[in-house]
């Protein structure tokens, strides 16, 4: 089977809403996370989830956010402030309102990459933010 990458024209990508990108994005991330943890040696799948869970949640995310923020062009900086300025419904127990919008604008940076077909660009980012959450900072 061949690997799926989309490429999406800009006309197209800007037709989904930041929701939807940010639900792509936030599949695009949790995956990241899981290949790095198995490539990095982990093994059994309870330690698997539970270290999945902590670098994909809200306030994980919006610390990563951070982290990339200096980082980004005023293209992907632009999309990251319509998603984490997009209205949405409910936020998780254990995570602040400024959090959750913070999250959701990284993940629908993440998914805006992903199909704009600039996967080299997430891994870029996602290795910056790895080596931050390693390194404590």
């Amino acid at each position: 089977m061949e690997a799926f990458h989309p490429q999406m024209a800009p006309a197209e990508v800007g037709r989904i809403s930041m929701l939807g990108l940010a639900h792509v994005g936030d599949g695009v991330y949790e995956l990241l996370v899981r290949t790095r943890l198995c490539t990095e040696g982990h093994q059994a799948i309870a330690d698997l989830h539970r270290s999945t869970v902590k670098h994909v949640n809200a306030p994980a995310q919006a610390a990563a956010a951070g982290r990339i923020l200096p980082r980004l062009s005023e293209e992907e900086l632009a999309v990251y402030k319509r998603g984490r300025n997009t209205r949405t419904h409910g936020v998780p127990k254990r995570a602040d309102v400024g959090e959750y919008h913070a999250a959701t604008g990284l993940e629908a940076l993440f998914g805006w990459l992903y199909l704009s077909g600039r996967a080299e660009r997430c891994a870029e980012l996602f290795d910056f933010i790895w080596e931050g959450e390693e390194h404590g900072a």
